[in-house]
């Protein structure tokens, strides 16, 4: 994969480079920061993350299992007391509540590592340990064609260093 990579000092240059490099469709943007930032991610209007749906899905699977392993263990071993109901969802709210927070935690958890490819046994393309340092970096994939134009951008917009990377 061939790409150029652009560092900068300032995060407003940041992110009007972003806004640029998108103005001129290219595509796969990858910005490296120290910290999270909400103007990057809006510079980038990146989709929704998917962790989402695997905390719905396991607190579903766990709100069910905890409804279910209750009354099953109610059923058999029935405690009949005073013409009750032997399984009666009421008092195993409690069981199915806790048992959706415990699930739904672990498959985000899950779907967080799962999602972001963690851990990861190749160092990612366009990496510089200075990102963790106070520096933004802006990865930017682009042929053999669209280089040039890559790079000008991020020259423009201020970057302390620019390089082609492969």
């Amino acid at each position: 994969m061939q790409g150029v990579l652009g560092a900068f000092a300032e995060i407003d240059a940041t992110v009007e480079a972003i806004q640029d490099l998108r103005k001129k469709n290219f595509g796969d943007i990858t910005v490296y920061t120290p910290t999270p930032r909400h103007e990057l991610e809006d510079a980038l209007d990146a989709p929704k993350s998917g962790v989402r749906r695997f905390t719905l899905i396991g607190g579903l699977l766990g709100v069910t299992f905890g409804y279910w392993v209750a009354i099953w263990i109610s059923d058999y071993w029935p405690l009949v007391v005073g013409g009750k109901p032997v399984a009666s969802w009421i008092p195993y709210t409690i069981i199915g509540f806790e048992l959706m927070v415990l699930f739904g935690s672990l498959s985000t958890v899950f779907g967080m590592f799962a999602l972001s490819r963690i851990p990861r046994l190749t160092m990612t393309v366009g990496y510089d340990p200075r990102f963790s340092h106070g520096d933004y970096g802006i990865w930017v994939v682009a042929g053999a064609d669209r280089v040039a134009e890559a790079t000008d951008v991020l020259r423009r917009h201020g970057a302390l260093e620019v390089r082609n990377e492969r």
